[in-house]
């Protein structure tokens, strides 16, 4: 096992991680209300590809950290599951300013589509809304180096977090055609 980088403060953890997973929850939800409707001189959606290509690298980073911490590669698995964090982080600021400057985009499919396509956005969405705080906790529990916690931890998060980061991909493949 790795020797911990952080000391055990589970106060302050908790503090950070609340914080930064409600502030993060009220911005996305706020962005429901607030439009800018700038025209910045450039494509707007080059935002949502954006995201979906990170979404696609976090994605493969959760599986590269998956497969390196069964392989006992811990640090290899630290790095690769960090990387993931930080490209997480840049999927949120791209996710914003498209939001800011596009607003939404209503889907244009019919049929047995549509059903479909609602399905996987709303399971997304209450994913995405839930996981940072497992995310973070996760990590910290890492950081510490309480593995048992750690890894239990994980179980869920994983799980939850490749869903959400790959049904990100989905819904901007199935709402692109419908971007004005």
């Amino acid at each position: 096992m790795l020797t911990p980088t952080l000391k055990k403060n589970d106060k302050l953890a908790n503090l950070v991680v609340g914080s930064v997973s409600v502030i993060v929850f009220v911005a996305v939800v706020a962005l429901k209300n607030i439009e800018l409707g700038a025209q910045p001189g450039f494509d707007i959606h080059i935002f949502a590809r954006i995201n979906a290509v990170i979404n696609t690298i976090v994605s493969l980073l959760l599986i590269g950290g998956l497969m390196a911490v069964r392989a006992r590669r811990f640090v290899l698995h630290k790095r690769i599951m960090l990387a993931a964090i930080i490209c997480s982080v840049l999927f949120l600021l791209s996710y914003i300013c498209h939001h800011l400057l596009a607003g939404d985009t209503k889907f244009g499919g019919v049929g047995l589509i549509r059903p479909v396509y609602f399905f996987i956005l709303i399971t997304h969405i209450i994913l995405a809304a839930i996981i940072l705080p497992f995310i973070l906790f996760t990590s910290y529990r890492a950081l510490i180096g309480e593995w048992q916690t750690h890894r239990k931890l994980a179980k869920l998060t994983w799980p939850i977090w490749f869903y959400v980061s790959v049904t990100g991909v989905i819904v901007y493949i199935m709402i692109s055609p419908y971007y004005s």
